[in-house]
């Protein structure tokens, strides 16, 4: 019984009857790494649309990460999230500065986004709405910061007075 699982290089594996078909597929010969080696299986990022960029003058595509991207908005919109929750989130038909046209979401209570307001879009996708990739910056160009937010005022644009209209309102004097 002891010499029936000990392979020699006479006798293939499907004589002796064990189910090593599997192993020998996935299994690289050490010639075969000396010829060609291990590659290293490249991740695919999860916000494709911030990764191009578009010359205006050559009329030719790119490819360069960047964190935010400007885009003009096309419509806004709600939409209802996957199964166990039940809202209206609040989301925007954004076209990027590379052309391309994605959807993007809506942080906070309220907002004055309307068709054609610029706005900034960043990466970080909306668990329960699908196709959803994307966040807009509140507090950065059109997008006016949350009103009365006073815990994460930083990632809603909010000032330290609680309303967003507080930078706007020294500007105009």
């Amino acid at each position: 019984m002891a010499g029936l699982f000990r392979l020699t290089m006479s006798e293939p594996s499907y004589l002796l009857g064990l189910r090593c078909d599997i192993i020998d597929t996935l299994m690289p010969t050490v010639s075969q790494l000396v010829r060609k080696g291990r590659k290293r299986s490249k991740s695919k990022t999860r916000s494709a649309d911030l990764k191009r960029w578009f010359n205006a003058k050559d009329r030719k595509y790119g490819e360069f990460s960047s964190p935010f991207k400007r885009g003009v908005v096309l419509s806004v919109r709600t939409m209802t999230p996957r199964k166990p929750n039940s809202a209206l989130r609040k989301v925007a038909r954004v076209r990027l500065s590379n052309k391309q046209e994605i959807t993007a979401y809506i942080m906070g209570e309220g907002h004055e986004i309307a068709e054609h307001a610029i706005v900034m879009i960043r990466g970080g996708r909306v668990k329960d709405l699908p196709g959803v990739k994307y966040h807009i910056v509140r507090g950065k160009f059109d997008a006016a910061g949350v009103i009365g937010r006073k815990t994460s005022r930083s990632r809603y644009g909010t000032k330290k007075g609680g309303s967003a209209s507080v930078a706007s309102a020294a500007a105009a004097q």
